[in-house]
This record gives C-alpha cells, structure tokens and sequence, in this order.
C-alpha cells in the first residue's frame, strides 16, 4: 500500500472509541457490484479513496460482519479492522455477571430489581423490600445517596441508610443495589451492597470507576443522559479495568427534545447491548418515561427487546415519597406487573 493511501486509512482508524473496517479494492475492480453485495448484506458504508486507490469505510452503526467474508468479495483486495478497544468487555461477552451468586444475562432467566428511589426510613424500606420480594424481586433497590439536580432536593438520608436497606433485603432474601456518587463513599457502600450502581451522571467519572472497580464487586452502570453507546461501553471497560467482578448496563433513557416523557428509552440500544455486543443490560422504564402509567408498556418492550431485567421503582406509599413520586408504582401495580412478564419460577 502506498504511503498516502496508508496514511489516510490510519486516519479513518484514529478514533479509539470506534472500530472502523476499510475495504481495499482492487486496481481495476468496479466498486458497483462490491458495494452493492454490501447493502445486500446490510452494511453501511461510504466510499474513500486517496492517490488513486480506492475502497469503502464501514460505518460505526453498521451491522457487525465477518471479515474473511468480506475479503471474499470479488474485487476487494484487502480488508483492514483496528483491534478492539474494549478486550475486558470481549471476554465478558455472551457470559452472565454473578451477582450475590445469581446470574444475571448471558442467557440467564430476567431479573427484577425494584425498590423506592431513596431510602427514606428504617420502616419505608422494610416494607418496601417485603413487596419486592412478594413480587418475585432479586434485588432490592434505594438510594441511600441521591444526587438531585437541585441543591434544595431531598439528598437521601446517607449512610446510616446503607444498614436498614442491608438488614430489609437479608430479611426478604434479596441482594442489594445500591448506588454509589463519590470515591469516599465506595468502602462503606461496598460493605452491604451486591452490585454498586454508578448513576447517569457519574458515567464518566473515571476516578470513581476505577474507585469502584477495585472494590471487587460487579457494576450496574447507567447510561448517561448524553452518552452515545460506544461511550457507554468503554466507561464499563473503566471499571473491569479498575477490577470490577463483571459490568451490567442499565439503559434508563437519554436526553431527547420531547416533553412527552421525561427521557427518551432507548430499546435499540438495548437490542445492540444485548444481541450484538452480548453484554447484560437491564431496562428502566421508571426513568426512561417518568410517568407510572406508560411502565407497564415499556417493561414488556424492554424484555421484547432483550433486557436481562428490569430496574423499577416502588413505593409502599407514592403519596408520600420525597422523591420520583410520579413514576414510583404501587406495590400491587408491580405484582400485577411481574406475574405477567416474569418467568413462572422466578414470581412463585
């Protein structure tokens, strides 16, 4: 190859965060019929060319293909693929996270982790943990640290909340997610929690996954409210490169232009987490719409889309919750719920 046409493939591949495919064609191929074998197998590519060679770039967004097929269309020469830039995450995919000894993804059954947004009393959280267990839960959720967009928020009640959400889910059998908004907090959460959740806007605080990652738990790691999926990706490499026990995903909607709904949940991503990246990835409606009414709908297309789970919240008493009221499900509403969408086995 020559060193201008070089040069402008090692451009086409500079971007760490992406995983670009060149297709070098031959010197007097006709690009037509190569890229229309391309669109037949529904790739999406654009046409590049420097000093007089040519050949296509498959997109970011396309669909993943095999590379000795590739080469094996007539007229193409060479194909060229950067290694990834995510190795941790290549060796996890396809295998379940374990988390307090249960699988969660890699084919596992789905799960349920449900629970208030804040831990807001030693009571609350006791009869918050009784329904999610009723309800066929595995995990009981709440927030012992709420970061709020405003200062003027409620907070959470802060560590002495860690304890009642430990001795509610031991009571009920269920293991704990909880989640975690800065480096200091990481031993104590760590303590009593089974899978520490990293929040939207904490995606890429890479400090604290790293924090995170060397507390030897697994990570459940939200989306953030901006991210694309690439991005998403590598902030789970973070923390299995800081020593995370495995990385689950947890789309729980991102910024659109709408009002309807409070985020916008995103199911492709969920689809690509699951069937072509095979990672683990839960589904939170709660957040994705903000509204209690449109979680059912959306909790059986997250599962239609391939969730390993869902992530919902309850309330024992909605009326009365100091935070997310709006989209916190009634405990009856969520059994309702679980006994539709959940395997026999894991609601009985």
């Amino acid at each position: 190859m020559n060193q201008p046409l070089q040069r402008h493939r090692d451009e086409l591949m500079s971007e760490a965060s992406q995983v670009p495919v060149f297709l070098e064609l031959e010197p007097q191929a006709d690009p037509g019929p190569v890229a229309a074998e391309l669109a037949r197998q529904g790739v999406w590519f654009s046409s590049v060319g420097a000093a007089g060679r040519r050949g296509f770039q498959l997109q970011p967004h396309s669909v993943k293909c095999d590379l000795g097929a590739l080469e094996a269309i007539e007229g193409v020469a060479a194909v060229y693929s950067r290694s990834s830039g995510r190795p941790l995450l290549d060796a996890q995919a396809g295998q379940p996270v374990l988390v307090a000894g249960r699988p969660l993804g890699g084919g596992a059954a789905p799960v349920l982790a449900a629970g208030p947004c804040a831990v807001e009393s030693r009571a609350q959280i006791e009869e918050a943990a009784a329904e999610v267990a009723a309800a066929g839960g595995a995990l009981l959720r709440g927030g012992a640290f709420k970061p709020r967009t405003s200062p003027w928020s409620f907070a959470g009640v802060g560590r002495r909340a860690l304890g009642w959400l430990r001795d509610a889910a031991d009571r009920h059998g269920l293991a704990v997610v909880t989640e975690v908004m800065s480096e200091g907090e990481v031993e104590a959460v760590a303590e009593v929690a089974d899978l520490l959740q990293v929040g939207s806007r904490n995606m890429q605080n890479f400090a604290l996954l790293g924090a995170l990652g060397a507390a030897g738990l697994p990570v459940l790691l939200k989306r953030g409210m901006a991210a694309t999926v690439e991005e998403w990706l590598l902030a789970g490499e973070h923390a299995l490169r800081g020593g995370a026990r495995g990385v689950v995903f947890c789309e729980r909607g991102i910024r659109g232009f709408d009002p309807s709904t409070r985020n916008l949940l995103d199911l492709g991503a969920v689809a690509l987490l699951r069937h072509v990246e095979r990672q683990p990835v839960l589904a939170d409606p709660s957040h994705g719409a903000g509204r209690r009414d449109l979680i059912p709908a959306l909790s059986r297309a997250s599962l239609a889309a391939g969730a390993d789970g869902l992530l919902l919240e309850m309330h024992p008493d909605p009326a009365r919750a100091r935070s997310d009221a709006s989209q916190a499900l009634l405990p009856a509403e969520l059994r309702a719920l679980t006994q539709d969408l959940l395997p026999a086995e894991v609601t009985t």
